[in-house]
């Protein structure tokens, strides 16, 4: 009884209660835009049952300890791999082209797109990596640091190779995000990450420019078809392409704008917007419940970073503490890419809101994260006041 009553203690009650309210934003979200008769399908019963696919990858996620993480994290990295592969040589009838990616398996449950598993396959290795160089260079140098951040940038770059393959940015995008987010907290010097990330402003900046004013230079050195700046255009002047590319996001700002303060209430939309149970979740939220519905949904997701950055805190195995790392820049990219593409802050990529917009791969992929921050919760409670090396045993 004493020993049951202990391991319900270390269980994390709070993001429990955390994805439980995502599961009701979820619900509510869904049924509301699947009313809009695009699809036939019933999107909420699936969704619900996603989640218990989540319940139960969660439930066997915490039965391993971060020196098991630590040890699964190669051999995790490398199947993702072979995933990523084997798409790109399978044939249609397996992996079809939608929307122009080729992304997608198809298996008797459903579509599975297996980058959003290599996102967190990632996040263990990329982990490992640091762990294991400081580990190794315990008196830091400028050259210890520079190695370091190649081996973090190589890790990272080659599942990003066969992700572009796939035509799929905006999941290169979030894994990119995952990267920053190692530099940043892997104590690299700033002389070596300034010069980086100025110069990755500066190349982004300028690439907007000749997109915008030179796009036949791009077209005559790298080759790039001018319709893949469509999406650009539309970000800029929604206006002149509102019959073409331009067409989800003017009917996302009509949707969220409608909204006003407190929105029309549940069931009560106006504006059609197509895929608004996937990637424009948001927009139907903001429509139905303004902007207090959608305050509220941010401040579930800023509940949730800030749990996450407390677990990385509280923990006293710098494996963990780069894990949640990971999933915390993951997670931050997702929210922020997906609610400022509803309204015009950044271009629209195809990235779904985390644990709210409907997808059986990408709510398996983010409770596969959760469940691994279980982890770290459960066994840290066992090990409170022994070493990094104890907590792991």
């Amino acid at each position: 009884m004493d020993n049951f009553t202990k391991k319900v203690d270390r269980f994390d009650w709070t993001l429990t209660l955390i994805l439980f309210l995502f599961f009701l934003v979820s619900c509510v979200g869904i049924y509301s835009a699947q009313t809009a008769g695009q699809y036939d399908e019933n999107f909420l019963a699936k969704q619900t049952f996603w989640y218990v696919v989540g319940a139960a990858i969660i439930s066997i996620t915490i039965l391993f300890d971060g020196y098991q993480y630590r040890r699964l994290s190669w051999y995790l990295y490398g199947f993702g791999l072979i995933l990523l592969i084997a798409i790109l040589a399978a044939p249609e009838s397996i992996a079809p082209i939608r929307n122009g990616a080729k992304s997608w398996f198809i298996t008797p449950l459903g579509s599975i797109q297996p980058s959003e598993f290599v996102k967190t396959f990632l996040i263990l290795a990329l982990s490992t990596v640091a762990v294991g160089h400081q580990e190794k260079y315990l008196e830091k140098t400028f050259k210890s640091d520079f190695w370091l951040l190649l081996k973090l940038a190589i890790t990272t770059f080659v599942p990003i190779f066969f992700i572009m393959k796939q035509n799929d940015l905006g999941t290169s995008l979030v894994i990119l995000s995952i990267l920053v987010g190692f530099i940043l907290v892997s104590g690299i010097t700033w002389k070596i990450i300034l010069p980086i990330f100025s110069s990755g402003a500066a190349l982004g900046v300028f690439i907007i420019y000749l997109v915008v004013q030179r796009p036949d230079i791009l077209e005559k050195y790298l080759h790039v078809q001018q319709y893949k700046f469509n999406r650009i255009y539309a970000w800029l002047d929604p206006f002149n392409h509102s019959s073409s590319s331009g067409y989800h996001l003017l009917k996302s700002l009509s949707a969220i704008g409608s909204g006003l303060i407190t929105g029309k209430g549940f069931g009560n939309r106006e504006v059609y917007i197509p895929e608004g149970h996937t990637d424009f979740i948001f927009s139907v939220i903001g429509e139905e419940y303004g902007f207090v519905g959608g305050s509220i949904v941010i401040g579930l997701f800023f509940l949730l970073i800030y749990h996450l950055i407390k677990t990385a805190l509280d923990t006293n195995d710098p494996f963990n503490t780069y894990v949640c790392t990971g999933i915390i820049s993951m997670l931050t990219f997702h929210v922020f890419q997906n609610v400022g593409m509803t309204i015009q802050v950044l271009p629209i990529t195809g990235i779904p809101l985390p644990f709210i917009s409907y997808g059986g791969s990408s709510l398996m992929g983010n409770m596969f994260a959760m469940g691994i921050v279980y982890s770290i919760r459960f066994h840290h409670r066992n090990y409170m006041f022994t070493s990094s090396k104890s907590l792991s045993v």
